[in-house]
């Protein structure tokens, strides 16, 4: 059957302009991970990697305000002006980043940054989805997620190309350039927001009335709506703390730092060209299976990456964790924008990215005490498996999507 919405012009100038944007996103989220080892052996700030954990949970910190703030208010006004402001938000303090003198400051710089970083998902899957034709949803914003992963790959090739030569603060002054794209995005971003979605079309009549957020747990949401946060959670715990400690955990398990940077490229690599294959399958009905299998491929990537292996089995379980963790939180992502209806969109993304975004903050520390704690060599590779295993569970128990209980399911079976 035909899509009801074909892929017009504008869907495929929304689709490249918030691939884009979600580069940025990428670059900022990894960078700190990637110049993780030049940190910690910087002598002036005497850096441990307990503080290197907490830099990267500070960053974590800001986002969930970002997230619910830009979702709801890119519900309410739109999504063009969160977006723009977020955007150039994140520039400026990626320059200051660059030319913070102290540990002290670099972490104020980091918090203020991810106020920023924290806005960008929400808003960006909101567009992609409201725009993109509704039997491709899930390849419209698996592509534009694809971003995340481009940019956190930018990082790592930059880094392997720079460090240790140069001073790792110079990755950060990359980060203001996209300073330049805000008039771009103003002009481009569509203001209006659809008022209709053929999905739900059959679904429970739309009410513009009231609180938002309250309407996340009426009764045709509020168990999917707990479902998405605790696997967001998860996911998140997995994303930023395999972003910050991945090269640094390489780096101890005998690698130099170039071959470690070496496993960050791969991880990323395999979140790129894994989101397009599985959200492939994804829009033939399968998002739910496909995200918990995926959860799952990221357990097993960590158990093997912990282990003795050829260098080449270990870069492509690097790559099958980079699709397990990146991968993943994407098919969790385009599933809650699918699920909500166009008026809950970017409300039900911004407060799932946002309670979510505490395990953000949780990863990079929750990876630092491990490793702190348990002092067998492995044991930061060991900490990722639980949270993988949880995400599968918790995307198992979610509940049909309210307009396919009366309608031919758009999640659950074959297209």
């Amino acid at each position: 059957m035909a899509d009801p919405i074909p892929t017009t012009r504008r869907s495929r100038t929304v689709l490249a302009l918030g691939m884009i944007v979600l580069f940025v996103d990428g670059y900022d989220l990894f960078i700190l991970g990637t110049v993780g080892p030049s940190l910690l052996a910087y002598e002036p700030w005497g850096a441990t990697p307990a503080a290197l954990g907490l830099l990267a949970s500070v960053t974590a910190l800001g986002m969930p305000l970002g997230a619910i703030a830009a979702g709801w208010a890119g519900d309410v006004w739109g999504r063009r002006l969160p977006l723009t402001l977020s955007l150039g938000w994140i520039s400026i303090w990626m320059l200051l980043s660059a030319l913070a003198p102290t540990v002290e400051l670099f972490a104020a710089t980091r918090l203020a940054t991810g106020v920023g970083l924290g806005a960008l998902i929400p808003l960006v899957v909101a567009f992609v989805t409201d725009w993109a034709p509704p039997h491709r949803r899930s390849l419209f914003v698996g592509i534009a997620l694809t971003g995340v992963a481009f940019g956190g790959l930018a990082a790592s090739l930059l880094g392997r190309a720079v460090l240790p030569d140069m001073h790792f603060q110079t990755l950060f002054l990359v980060g203001a350039i996209p300073l330049l794209l805000t008039p771009f995005v103003w002009r481009l971003v569509p203001h209006e927001v659809p008022e209709t979605d053929p999905e739900a079309a059959t679904g429970p009549a739309p009410d513009h009335t009231g609180n938002k957020a309250a309407q996340l747990f009426a009764p045709d949401y509020r168990v999917a709506t707990g479902l998405f946060w605790a696997a967001t959670f998860v996911g998140l715990v997995l994303v930023y703390g395999a972003s910050a400690w991945l090269p640094t955990l390489m780096v101890d398990a005998g690698y130099d730092l170039t071959s470690s940077l070496e496993f960050a490229i791969t991880f990323n690599l395999g979140a790129i060209i894994g989101t397009v294959a599985v959200t492939l399958v994804a829009d033939r009905g399968f998002l739910k299976a496909t995200t918990v299998t995926c959860f799952l491929v990221a357990a097993g990537a960590m158990l093997v990456l912990s282990t003795p292996q050829p260098r080449w089995l270990l870069l492509v379980m690097s790559a099958l964790a980079g699709l397990g963790a990146l991968g993943t939180q994407n098919l969790v992502n385009s599933y809650v924008a699918r699920f909500y209806p166009p008026r809950l969109r970017g409300t039900a993304l911004g407060f799932s990215l946002g309670v979510g975004r505490i395990g953000a903050i949780v990863g990079p520390s929750y990876l630092a005490a491990v490793t702190i704690l348990i002092t067998i060599p492995d044991a930061g590779f060991y900490a990722f498996v639980v949270p993988a295993v949880i995400g599968a569970l918790t995307i198992a128990f979610v509940p049909t999507r309210p307009s396919t209980r009366t309608a031919a399911p758009a999640l659950e079976t074959p297209a």
